[in-house]
Formats: structure tokens, C-alpha cells, sequence
């Protein structure tokens, strides 16, 4: 119950409907006219004055927020799906390969080279381990490297290392638009273990929070380098390896398919420029070249070199040759050239980076007579008894022709004109090859022919020159007079060689050969194809032209006595000719010369001597004389070497003069 002593205190009523005005004294009407006051109901009293009325708190719904709220997240899970699928079902391939980018690299695994060998297997040219550095000039590009100056960085650590320009190496690594760029090759393996700590010790400072690594884009591709352990030796025959790893000359160019091999190559995935080791790798192995051994006999090509190197050394000349091949088989023991260079720094070699043996072409001089008189005697024109008679001069076609030295008429049988050398004697018995000049020229030409004089030597040496021997109706005036002792026409000094090999094996010649054959990958050893042989003169014509080459060592009235060997046999021929000058086109100068085998009853070993423009102020310009003793030393080498024994026998002694009657 209510205290009727206190006042009754007032509750405020329900708030009036909208749109309905409150009653009169700011009363609300009561809803249905009921009368009297229910609870809740205003107390009659009007609001306070100054104080504005209070408007009822109305909750609003949270629906409409909600909804919008789940449209929104709706939509964005829409677009995280429909970019989802992009990604891993319309573009995948495209990203896929943007991944690959930085991801994968494929390098190329270099094959070993094989080696070249002498005839025993003695190495000449092998190989052993070195590195392309690379640089992937992609990942140096700001996007990439995260780095405005990130070509620069890198060149600045390498420069000193490889020994390279700085600026060089920036620009190669800002060609953003490249993958591939070779800042150094054939490196050693302690350059590239040097590169690689460095480059590691960035990757781990980048690990740990620090700079990026500036040796990210820098790997190495395995290579082999070419190393020559004998030096100058051979290196004529060898030729050498450019800078990009193929033959540059010599039978490294020649046989640059079987030694080179196939490359393989590697793709793996890498971060930070290491190889990621958990990841799998993609690998095509590279098949190794073959080995080549050739025919060449080492401490005899030693032998060799070293006896023509001191010989233009000492009869101060521009240069020399040595050939040595077995009279058998055709195989080149020993060439030699002086002087020679070092392949292993062919920058030191300017222009002598050829084999002259087989790359000049000169004019023979009288080791070509053999020729004319193996012509002669084939032909049954002459026989090593005939007698010629040989004047001081002989009048042939606008000029008058001599021997090298001035005589009195001589009196020699076809022996005695080539036991001294006779121009003129040869002149006078190639005469009898035909009725008419121009029939004899016919027939001495296809003997030159056919001992191989103006064709290739059958080696397919790079370079190689065939020699020049024009055709007989082509033959000039006095050509036709000089050819047959051995000017006016030019060869090299395999072919020269070549020629007394045939002679020395019964009249057969047997193209000559530098490789005995290759052992490939799988360890087979495959011959060489066997050379072709020719019979050139018969087998009688050969024995006796040995024996004419006899006197002109064996006799006291011969040119080449500083050729003997005590206890040998030996046949031989001297060569003088007049030397044409390249530079001029002129002739200038001598060529000496000397060709011969051992023994000379039973042939075994061909040495072959030319020295070009010997200087007369230090010695003799005459063959006899400075070749003379060279192929006295390489061929008694040659002998010992090969273990061949003296036979014998008596040596032959045909007449070299006869008396003139009356």
C-alpha cells in the first residue's frame, strides 16, 4: 500500500504512436477511451519548463548488415577461386615457366677430349679439368638482383680474378635481355674455387639477413683444357686448340670430330646461386672423344727436331724440315720443323703456327733426278753404264745451261751423272725418252705423276699443298729443260720423302700416313684404313736406282760422302736449287737439300733434310753440306731406334766416269 502522506511519484507513460498528437495539457489520449488511469499512465503533469522532451530508444535490425557482410566475403572468395584456377588451370604452363626462369638452369657438360699419342702410346696432347665462367646477365637486371648497380658490383669482386677489364665484364653482365654470357673461359680450378667461396660467403650473409648476394648470376661450365706435356715437340704434326675448345690447326683440326667427343648437359634447380640438393636433375651425359695414336715415334721426332733446329740455328737460315717414314708401310716416323713453337701459348707463335713440311711449296733441285732417271731407266732409254758426255755448257732452246760447278767436258756413265750431280747429263739422257721434245716432256711428266709430284700426299693435312707441276704441253722453253733436274717445278717435303720411299720399297709407293688408328669411348682400338699402294716403277729399276744412289755417298767422286754411316749401306741424293722468294716472287736464295734410305741393300727408314736460304757467310749453301750431316745423325738415330742391323753385304760400286777413246 501507498503512503497517503507522501507524494505520489510519477512515471512516465508509453510513448504516443507516431502520427498521433498528444492530448490537451500534453496528455495522451488513452487508447480505446477506457477511463481512469492504468499503470504506466501519465500523471497529468506537463513536461518541466526548459526541458525539451525525451524521445523513446528505438534497437535497429542487424540483418541488412549481416547480409552485406556475407556478399562481400561471397565475393571475395569468388575472385581468390576464379584467380586460382587462372593460375593453376588456364595460365599454368605460363607460370610454370616464369617459375623455371629463376628457378632452373641448364648447364653443359663439356666431353673430355681424347688424347693424341705417339706410336707407343707416349702422350703429345692430353687434357685436364677447367671452367667457362658464365654470368646469366637476367638475374643481374634490377627486377631480379634487387640492385641498380648490380652488373657493377659483380665485375668489381671478378676482375682481379679472372684478370679481365671491370668495364668489360659489367657490360657483358647488363645485357638483361641474354641468359648466357662467357666472362672467361678455360679457368683454372683453383679460379673458379676462388669465385665460388666468395660467391658462398655472400649466399650465407644473405641467409642471415643480410645484402643480397652481387655472385648470385655467376656458375661455371665444366671444360676440358688442352695441355701439350712435350712442349714445341710436334707441334706442327698436333697443330692446336682455339679458345673455344676445337681444333684450330693440324690434326687437332683435322681429326677435331673423333678427339671432341659429345657434349651432354644438366638442368637442376638452384637458390642464390647453389644447387638445391634436394631437388632432382635433369641429365644427358657426354660422350668422351677418342684417343688417336699416330704413327709417330717420339724420341725419333725428338731426334729429329733437334738435329734440324740446330742446323738453321748454325747456317743462320729462315727454316727447315725433316721428314722420316718407313720405307715399308708409309708411316711418318718423325716431322719436324724449325723452328717450331709451343702449343700450349700459341700467342708467342705470330705466324709460324703451321707445318711448312707439308704447307711450302719449292723447287727440289737435284733430289729430283731420281725421277728423270727412274724414267729413263724404266723406259730402257739408258742404262747405269751408258756413257754421256757432258760439256761445259749446252745450248738448248734461247739460253745455255750449266752445272753448278764449272768443269772441263766430263766423261760419265748415267751412274756418274747422278753421283755428281749433273744438270747437264740429265738434260742429254731424259732427251731419249722420245723422238721430239715434246714427246719426252709427255713421258717424264707421268712419271712425276705417278710418283705423286703435283697431287695431295694423301694425309688430308690441313693446308697441305700439292706442289705445282703444270701440264707438259704448258711446259715453257726452258722448263722443259730445267724440270728434269728438278726447277721449274715445286713440291713439299712429305712428297719428296715419298718419292725415295718408293724407290727403297721395290718401285711400290705407299701413300704416306700419320695415324695408326683411334680407341674409342668403349676402350676398342680401330686401325687405321689401310693406304693405298701403287706401283710406280718395277721392282728391277728400283734395285737398280739403289744402287746408283750408292755412289753418290759411297764414291769418292760423289755429293753426298758427309752423309755416310760407318757399317751401313746408304743411298741418297744431294739437292741445290735456286729458291724463289715469297715476298718478291723472285729467285732468291737456295733451298739445300738431302734425300736417302738406310740400308741401302735392304730399305728400312727414309730421311728426308731441306733447309731454306742457308746463309753463304756462315758455311755452305750446297745440300751436300748442310744436310748432309743431319740425315747422317737423324738416320744413325733412326737405325739404333728401330734396332736395325748393318747386313753386311758388299756395297755396290758402279763406274761413275769412263775413258773417252781416242
Amino acid at each position: 500500500m501507498s503512503d497517503p502522506q507522501q507524494p505520489r511519484r510519477r512515471v512516465p507513460g508509453p510513448a504516443a504512436p507516431r502520427g498521433r498528437r498528444p492530448g490537451p495539457a500534453g496528455r495522451t489520449p488513452r487508447s480505446g477511451g477506457a477511463k481512469g488511469r492504468g499503470p504506466g499512465a501519465p500523471s497529468g503533469r506537463g513536461p518541466r519548463p526548459g526541458r525539451p522532451a525525451q524521445r523513446p530508444i528505438r534497437l535497429g535490425s542487424p540483418r541488412p548488415r549481416l547480409r552485406l557482410i556475407s556478399l562481400t566475403l561471397t565475393l571475395v572468395m569468388l575472385a581468390f577461386v576464379v584467380r586460382l584456377l587462372q593460375v593453376q588451370a588456364v595460365e599454368a604452363d605460363t607460370y610454370a615457366a616464369k617459375s623455371r626462369v629463376n628457378r632452373y638452369i641448364t648447364h653443359t657438360i663439356a666431353a673430355e677430349r681424347g688424347s693424341i699419342t705417339d706410336r707407343s702410346g707416349g702422350e703429345l696432347a692430353t687434357t685436364v679439368d677447367a671452367y667457362d665462367i658464365i654470368g646469366d646477365p637476367y638475374l643481374f637486371t634490377p627486377e631480379q638482383s634487387g640492385s641498380r648497380d648490380a652488373p657493377e658490383r659483380a665485375a668489381e669482386l671478378l676482375a682481379p680474378i679472372l684478370e679481365r677489364d671491370e668495364d668489360g665484364l659489367a657490360e657483358k653482365l647488363s645485357a638483361g635481355d641474354s641468359r648466357y654470357a662467357v666472362l672467361a673461359r678455360r679457368q683454372s680450378p683453383q679460379v673458379w674455387q676462388q669465385i665460388k667461396d666468395l660467391r658462398d660467403g655472400f649466399a650465407e650473409k644473405a641467409g642471415s639477413g643480410g645484402e643480397s648476394n652481387p655472385l648470385a648470376g655467376i656458375y661455371q661450365e665444366p671444360h676440358s683444357k688442352r695441355i701439350y706435356p712435350n712442349r714445341e715437340l710436334a707441334a706442327g704434326i698436333l697443330g692446336f686448340v682455339n679458345a673455344e675448345g676445337r681444333g684450330g690447326g693440324g690434326l687437332e683440326a683435322k681429326l677435331d670430330k673423333e678427339l671432341a667427343g659429345e657434349p651432354g648437359k644438366i638442368t637442376y634447380a638452384h637458390s642464390g646461386g647453389r644447387r638445391v640438393p634436394t631437388e632432382s636433375a635433369r641429365e644427358q651425359p657426354a660422350v668422351p672423344g677418342s684417343d688417336v695414336r699416330l704413327t709417330i715415334d717420339r724420341d725419333l721426332q725428338w731426334a729429329a727436331q733437334r738435329a734440324i733446329t740446330e742446323q738453321v740455328r748454325t747456317s743462320g737460315a729462315q727454316r727447315g724440315y725433316v721428314v722420316v717414314q718407313d720405307t715399308r708401310t708409309g708411316e711418318i716416323l718423325a716431322l719436324a720443323n724449325a723452328p717450331g713453337f709451343d702449343p700450349n701459348d700459341i700467342s708467342a707463335a705470330g705466324t709460324g703456327l703451321g707445318n711448312p713440311a707439308l704447307q711450302d711449296a719449292y723447287e727440289p733441285g737435284s733430289t729430283s733426278k731420281v725421277m728423270s732417271m727412274a724414267a729413263v731407266l724404266e723406259e730402257g732409254a739408258a742404262t747405269p753404264g751408258t756413257h754421256v758426255t757432258v760439256p761445259n755448257r749446252l745450248h738448248r732452246a734461247d739460253r745455255l745451261f750449266a752445272d753448278d760447278v764449272d768443269h772441263p767436258t766430263w766423261y760419265l756413265t748415267l751412274n756418274g751423272v747422278l753421283a755428281k750431280s749433273s744438270n747437264l747429263g740429265t738434260i742429254l739422257a731424259v732427251e731419249q725418252l722420245g723422238t721430239t721434245q715434246k714427246e719426252a716432256n709427255k713421258v717424264l711428266h707421268s712419271y712425276l705423276r705417278k710418283f705423286g709430284i703435283g697431287r695431295p700426299t694423301g694425309l688430308g693435312y690441313p693446308g697441305e699443298t700439292p706442289g705445282i707441276l703444270a701440264k707438259p704441253e704448258d711446259w715453257s722453253a726452258s722448263q722443259q729443260y730445267t724440270i728434269p733436274f728438278g726447277q721449274g717445278l715445286s713440291i713439299n717435303a712429305v712428297q719428296a720423302a715419298s718419292v725415295y720411299s718408293t724407290i727403297a720399297n721395290g718401285g711400290v709407293r705407299v701413300e704416306p700416313t700419320l695415324v695408326r688408328g683411334t680407341t674409342g669411348p668403349d676402350g676398342r682400338f680401330t686401325p687405321a684404313p689401310e693406304p693405298r699402294a701403287t706401283r710406280v716403277i718395277s721392282e728391277k729399276t728400283a734395285k737398280t736406282l739403289a744402287r746408283m744412289l750408292e755412289s753418290v755417298v759411297g764414291s769418292e767422286e760423289g755429293t753426298g760422302t758427309k752423309a755416310r754411316i760407318p757399317g751401313y749401306r746408304v743411298a741418297g741424293k744431294t739437292g741445290t736449287s735456286n729458291r724463289v722468294d715469297p715476298d718478291t716472287g723472285r729467285y732468291n736464295g737456295y733451298t739445300a737439300s738431302f734425300a736417302g734410305f738406310a740400308p741401302a741393300d735392304r730399305p728400312r727408314v727414309t730421311v728426308y733434310c731441306a733447309v731454306q736460304d742457308p746463309d753463304p757467310d756462315k758455311g755452305s749453301y750446297f745440300g751436300g753440306q748442310v744436310c748432309g750431316p743431319v740425315y747422317k745423325q737423324v738416320t744413325e738415330f733412326a737405325l739404333k731406334s728401330l734396332k736395325v742391323a748393318p747386313t753386311g753385304a758388299d756395297p755396290a760400286k758402279l763406274p761413275v766416269t769412263f775413258e773417252p777413246r781416242g
